[in-house]
């Protein structure tokens, strides 16, 4: 089993649902984000590049790509980073991590952050899941895929919350789930972040 997602860049829009859903499903600290949004587009906010009328404008999320081979993985030197084998997610444990940053050196999507101060938060009790991922100083921390809702058979957050339903979800090793389907039967070329890096990104995106 591997879990990926195919994100249409066709069908999101720009509206950061995603990014905030991850935020409060995972009780965020302030000024902390595992999931953003990028716009390709003009040098001012919500314009499009180009010249009238050959003109285009495309956002696109962004959040641990969750690699086949992950750069992070092979630097941590006490195994706070590692790729699960069931489930082919890459996790992050808080209570190992040293905050020596070397996975965040080796990351070239730039998708991991480092608690530098003690958490603060906007309000004074936790926000979303239960059992959300804890948030210790000194840290670095990132996107999980979600995996505390995927053991309780739920989707990320990010995917649930999406309101273009441009996010899609499944087991990049059955050729019968969603994403496997949608990446065999598009007619467009599905796109890897930074392929060349060759660390086998399992997030996919059709332009």
């Amino acid at each position: 089993m591997r879990y990926g997602m195919v994100i249409d860049l066709q069908l999101c829009f720009g509206c950061t649902a995603c990014a905030m859903a991850c935020k409060s499903n995972n009780n965020l600290p302030n000024k902390m984000w595992w999931n953003t949004v990028h716009t390709d587009g003009g040098d001012y906010p919500d314009t499009a590049k180009g010249t009238y009328p050959n003109v285009s404008m495309a956002h696109y999320p962004v959040g641990c790509q969750h690699c086949a081979s992950p750069a992070c993985a092979q630097v941590c030197p006490v195994g706070a980073t590692w790729k699960d084998e069931e489930t082919g997610i890459v996790m992050q444990d808080p209570e190992k991590c040293i905050g020596c940053r070397s996975c965040m050196a080796a990351c070239p999507y730039d998708v991991r952050t480092f608690n530098e101060d003690e958490p603060t938060y906007v309000v004074d009790f936790p926000l979303g899941d239960a059992d959300a991922p804890k948030h210790l100083v000194n840290t670095v921390e990132k996107c999980t895929f979600c995996a505390n809702r995927i053991a309780r058979g739920a989707m990320p957050a990010c995917m649930e919350h999406c309101p273009g339903r441009a996010r899609f979800w499944g087991d990049l090793d059955d050729p019968n789930s969603d994403v496997s389907r949608l990446l065999s039967d598009s007619d467009r070329k599905p796109i890897r972040l930074l392929e060349d890096k060759g660390t086998e990104p399992s997030v996919y995106y059709l332009a």
